[in-house]
């Protein structure tokens, strides 16, 4: 599914284009994850003032209130003044002055939905309780280090809770690890301070590298111009279970999280 990279890079691709735009219609769709939250007519006339990110959230903010995106398990999304008809697993069109934003959404995981403002009730009950920007100056390491220290859970997992740090999904979180030499199965209170302080570091680094490298495309995720990412094919330890690993050797190894999959070098990766 995409993560904070590839939001961010679909942010990024299309944030300067659409802003000033006023919107001239919506064509709404198959019905997606959550109800739009208002009658599309409604947004008819509206400016668009800005585009944000907010963890896996697109913030599509507008002269009276904004549009929260989700691009759910394998969402995207599109921008451009020449467009096809919409197709079969196209759900939401936004036709402004400058372009048609369009979601495309196979499995219909997805969202878009209206709130008044960010403080609304319903941006409160998907924004709320999400944790701190891992891009952003907020991301502080002594927050991260008391976050860890007061958490029994298994490393892996509270990285893709997204309560302290927001965004870090499967992916990342398993280059993320590799990096610091932890093993994704490890209580986050058991961790040493230098891997702690390994862990933080990595978890800017990976996040800055997938963003540069425009996310990772392992399926059909392409940014709203259409460019496909490329960090898979840095990928220490994701999707290469029974392959040696490019540091040491070792066979990757693969187990299972809940029902994620946690890829780990055994000798990189002890502690």
């Amino acid at each position: 599914m995409p993560e904070l990279p590839e939001v961010e890079v679909t942010r990024r691709s299309f944030a300067q284009a659409i802003a000033g735009a006023r919107i001239e219609s919506v064509c709404v769709g198959k019905p997606l994850r959550w109800p739009l939250g208002c009658a599309p007519q409604s947004l008819v006339g509206k400016k668009v003032v800005a585009l944000r990110r907010r963890g896996k959230y697109l913030l599509l903010d507008l002269d009276s209130g904004l549009l929260l995106l989700h691009l759910g398990m394998s969402g995207s999304l599109r921008f451009s003044r020449d467009l096809p008809p919409p197709g079969g697993h196209d759900h939401f069109d936004i036709l402004t002055s400058e372009g048609t934003l369009r979601l495309h959404d196979p499995r219909r995981f997805g969202a878009v939905v209206y709130a008044a403002s960010e403080q609304d009730v319903v941006a409160q009950k998907l924004l709320g309780g999400l944790g701190v920007e891992p891009l952003s100056e907020d991301f502080t390491y002594p927050a991260f280090e008391a976050g860890l220290k007061a958490s029994r859970a298994p490393i892996k997992q509270v990285l893709l809770a997204g309560r302290l740090v927001v965004g870090v999904g499967n992916i990342y979180a398993c280059e993320v690890l590799f990096l610091a030499g932890i093993r994704p199965t490890v209580a986050a209170h058991r961790i040493g301070p230098l891997r702690v302080r390994r862990l933080y570091s990595a978890i800017t680094t990976v996040l800055e590298r997938a963003v540069e490298l425009g996310g990772s495309t392992l399926k059909d995720f392409s940014s709203a111009d259409g460019k496909d990412g490329h960090f898979q094919h840095e990928a220490n330890v994701y999707g290469r279970v029974g392959a040696p690993c490019h540091h040491c050797g070792t066979v990757i190894k693969l187990v299972r999280q809940g029902q994620r999959s946690s890829y780990f070098c055994p000798r990189c990766q002890r502690a």
